[in-house]
């Protein structure tokens, strides 16, 4: 289990990017982090990939405290980030040089295959378009089965029917070890594609908003009108958050107090 204990931070020119987080997310859940512009979401990721440090607050991995990066973390970044002089698999196998060649080679070749890229072990990254360059990525950020993934809005830059194809490899590497998901995204349509819960932020300073579980069972059918029902409560929970001055959480809090 992932847990932000109270976790704030304020960088050291007063900024306050994030401010009272508590979350819990189980094993094995994919959660999709909303919001609107410097709300946090990045900052976020970056504490939880332990690149830097909280201010305030404690991050929880199976109980230990994240403060560094760590090999049972993966990351999938906006751009694939791939090395330009080592291979497709080279790169997709990246993380696995502490494993004998033969089973290093058996596990990146079925993770390519499973991003549609089966016999493209020996091209190099500039012979990819994008959407090929991310699915290495994918493959690279998953065949080491982590514990958690984090995934800074991956497909942003991909065309639509591009970023449709990589939900789907997404979820079916993600099905062989069900590692904990933590993802970051602008798009709702993607956050209901693929996560169990959609946290809405609210910035200055970033804070939770509002948590909405998702009750459609997969495969999700984007054209049934119970994805549309879901989509459009959350994009009205994102268009509250950017009105309201309070998280619905807090004031519900306030309310119960009342009411006692």
């Amino acid at each position: 289990m992932l847990t932000f204990d109270q976790l704030s931070k304020t960088y050291a020119d007063g900024t306050r990017a994030l401010s009272g987080i508590d979350i819990s997310v189980a094993a094995g859940e994919i959660l999709a982090l909303v919001g609107g512009s410097g709300c946090g979401k990045t900052t976020l990721l970056r504490l939880v990939a332990g690149l830097d440090r909280p201010s305030e607050g404690r991050i929880l991995l199976d109980g230990a405290a994240i403060t560094e990066p760590r090999a049972d973390v993966g990351v999938i970044f906006q751009e694939p980030r791939l090395l330009p002089w080592l291979s497709v698999a080279a790169n997709a196998g990246f993380g696995l040089s502490h494993l004998p060649a033969a089973e290093r080679d058996r596990l990146v070749t079925g993770a390519l295959a499973r991003v549609g890229l089966a016999g493209y072990e020996a091209r190099w990254p500039r012979e990819l378009s994008g959407g090929q360059q991310q699915r290495v990525a994918i493959a690279r950020a998953l065949v080491t089965r982590p514990k958690l993934l984090l995934m800074d809005e991956p497909f942003s830059a991909l065309d639509a029917t591009t970023r449709a194809s990589l939900h789907g490899h997404l979820l079916a590497l993600w099905e062989e070890s069900r590692p904990t998901v933590v993802m970051v995204t602008h798009d709702v349509e993607e956050a209901v594609t693929l996560a169990d819960r959609i946290v809405v932020m609210q910035p200055r300073p970033g804070r939770i908003f509002d948590e909405l579980d998702n009750p459609l069972a997969r495969p999700r059918d984007r054209l049934s009108p119970a994805f549309e029902a879901t989509k459009r409560e959350a994009l009205r929970t994102l268009d509250r958050s950017l009105t309201d001055s309070e998280p619905r959480q807090h004031k519900a809090a306030e309310s119960a107090g009342m009411w006692w």
